[in-house]
């Protein structure tokens, strides 16, 4: 009897649209990748930080996501910041839609990660740009946070 081959976890983060941005609304897309994308995936190669999405007719698609060239690739190796599809449905894309006519709003990629069946999935979140002043306020909570946890130690 044949086990489940195990698949190794990614957990990638874009921490800096948690600085710029404040979120609204958080989902998770399946992501349309070809077979040397997710290999480099899987080794953890993906830069999420200048990434966003945008709605093109009925399809989201994730734009400025570099995921790099996979090393053991060939000639089909993929290009590292081409525009891939994201996996809502139409109810959800239609929301998003409507919600970005309003002014300031963006979809911004939160992390990558891949589920227990090995399929790499996209959380986005509809996101408001942060003020000035908010991001200094970002800034003291987590000054704050870190001396909690430092003192606790």
């Amino acid at each position: 009897m044949a086990s489940a081959p195990i698949v190794k976890q990614v957990d990638i983060r874009n921490r800096r649209a948690s600085f710029e941005y404040a979120f609204l609304e958080k989902y998770t897309a399946g992501i349309v990748l070809t077979g040397t994308e997710i290999k480099s995936v899987r080794q953890g190669k993906v830069n999420l930080q200048d990434a966003y999405c945008l709605i093109h007719g009925d399809e989201l698609f994730i734009r400025q996501m570099n995921i790099s060239t996979y090393s053991e690739g060939t000639h089909y190796n993929h290009e590292p910041l081409r525009d891939r599809k994201l996996l809502l449905t139409k109810r959800e894309i239609k929301r998003l839609a409507d919600k970005l006519k309003d002014q300031g709003l963006t979809i911004v990629p939160i992390r990558m990660f891949t589920s227990e069946r090995g399929f790499a999935k996209i959380e986005i979140a509809l996101a408001k740009g942060k003020k000035l002043f908010d991001k200094r306020e970002s800034i003291k909570e987590r000054d704050v946070e870190r001396d909690m946890r430092r003192g606790s130690e």
